[in-house]
């Protein structure tokens, strides 16, 4: 699955000239060595503080930043978008970071921001709350409006933080830095983004398909394949447990229809959900045969990789906004089961449509993921996209073609849904780790060494593949 230097890796956090720039940025002081950063970031229209939380070597600061609910119009209404600024120090080069979803008010360093010894930027996705408009307008949530929200912060923060900027974020955060590189490639110096799924034609999912049937070791594939199987063949004693459950944790099911079609998804994902985070050798935990395991054992090895609140309305909510994006414009995976008998699946994989609720109207537009993949192909430059072995997600990753420049597409022998640089085989991680660096316009001598710059901190660069319990990048 593995081929070395020859994908390109696309990181982005777009950042070019957008007509809703306007006034927000036309008085924005220039930066000073002896005013404090504070005030530096306090002076720019529309940024407030929330927080303040010192870290040793930095200042790490909670604001808000006030942007257009609709960039095309910027007149007609704004609401406050969450950003957190890690500063260490002007002369740095800074690290343009988002997730996708909302934005971590605990300081945490990225890979790249660890690498170039730099500042970090991180944005809250626009619909995320609390950084939602009010009336929420969905319409508005798309792509270019999300990209053009991380255009206005980094024309609002370049006069103070003037050297390389470099965009990065795994999974959905490095599809937005990508879309990000799309539509503003001006702004960025480079991309790092990881592990970020490329689903250029919605319905034609047969990668995932081939990529289940060869993942890992034969014998994992059977332990996983016969938990999931008994799960649904015992679906009549398991969901009297999970109705115990529900009631137990006041869970609803609104939105999906039933607590039946909440079952069958959280068991349909459990194949998904232990790949996506867990590492082969995890397969050790799986029950060994699912037919002679209680009942017990199989509901705790489900609840354990996926969670039996998934879809939930208490679980489907805080993921509205992702859902909404992914049956309108970024697609969704579809796969099928041939180690499970028909009669034992009633509704398959569930769209994006039934994890949002209906006065929430979509509408699916399969022209935006193929401008993103087309453009990427074509004109990619300075990016870099890392994937996990055995990652589902990268079952669609992005490439680059002929017109593309130095950029490179990476995979982690045996790696799973956090892969990152650090996980490349020696002579990968120290190419991918020189070109990172010089993007940010470090020293030639850095460069030449290729290694992080900034020494590991255990709790800034604590790495954490979130257990987002459904099917989520």
């Amino acid at each position: 699955m593995r081929k070395a230097l020859r994908w390109l890796l696309a990181l982005t956090v777009l950042i070019g000239t957008l007509t809703t720039a306007g006034a927000a940025t036309a008085a924005e002081p220039e930066a000073t060595a002896t005013t404090d950063i504070k005030e530096q970031l306090l002076s720019i229209p529309g940024m407030s503080l929330i927080q303040e939380k010192p870290y040793t070597g930095y200042r790490y600061f909670v604001l808000n930043y006030t942007q257009p609910v609709d960039h095309r119009h910027p007149s007609k209404g704004t609401f406050q978008q969450r950003i957190t600024v890690l500063h260490k120090d002007v002369a740095r080069p800074t690290v343009f970071f988002t997730s996708g979803y909302n934005v971590s008010t605990t300081p945490r360093r990225s890979e790249p921001t660890q690498i170039v010894d730099g500042n970090q930027v991180s944005l809250e996705y626009r619909f995320f709350t609390p950084s939602r408009p009010d009336p929420a307008n969905w319409s508005k949530l798309d792509i270019w409006q999300a990209a053009s929200d991380q255009h206005r912060v980094f024309k609002a923060l370049k006069k103070i933080y003037a050297k390389n900027w470099i965009s990065t974020g795994g999974s959905k955060g490095g599809m937005t830095a990508t879309y990000y590189e799309r539509f503003y490639p001006r702004d960025m110096d480079g991309v790092v983004a990881y592990v970020a799924p490329n689903d250029v034609v919605n319905h034609e999912d047969s990668a995932y398909d081939r990529f289940f049937a060869t993942v890992g070791t034969k014998e994992c594939r059977d332990r996983l394949n016969g938990v999931q199987r008994e799960a649904l063949v015992r679906r009549e004693p398991l969901e009297k447990k999970y109705a115990a459950y529900a009631q137990e944790n006041e869970l609803t099911f609104e939105t999906i229809g039933s607590l039946d079609k909440a079952y069958e998804a959280v068991v349909l994902d459990y194949v998904w959900g232990f790949w996506q985070y867990s590492l082969l050798e995890g397969c050790g935990q799986i029950p060994a045969d699912a037919k002679t395991a209680t009942d017990d054992e199989i509901w705790s090895s489900v609840d354990t990789i996926v969670g039996f609140s998934a879809y939930a309305d208490q679980g489907l909510e805080p993921y509205t906004p992702y859902y909404y994006q992914a049956g309108t414009q970024l697609g969704a995976p579809t796969i099928h089961f041939p180690h499970i008998e028909k009669q034992y699946i009633r509704y398959g994989y569930q769209p994006p449509r039934n994890f949002v609720p209906r006065d929430i109207p979509m509408r699916f537009q399969p022209s935006a993921m193929r401008d993103v993949d087309t453009w990427v192909r074509h004109n990619a430059r300075h990016m870099l996209y890392v994937y996990g072995q055995n990652d589902p997600w990268g079952a669609e990753p992005f490439r680059v073609d002929k017109g593309a420049k130095d950029s490179y597409v990476l995979t982690a022998p045996g790696m799973n849904h956090g892969a990152n640089v650090a996980g490349l085989d020696a002579d990968e991680e120290a190419f991918a780790t020189a070109r990172i660096l010089d993007w940010a316009g470090v020293s030639d001598t850095a460069v030449e060494q290729a290694k992080p710059l900034a020494k590991f901190d255990a709790k800034l660069d604590k790495r954490n593949v979130e257990r987002e319990f459904t099917l989520r990048p």
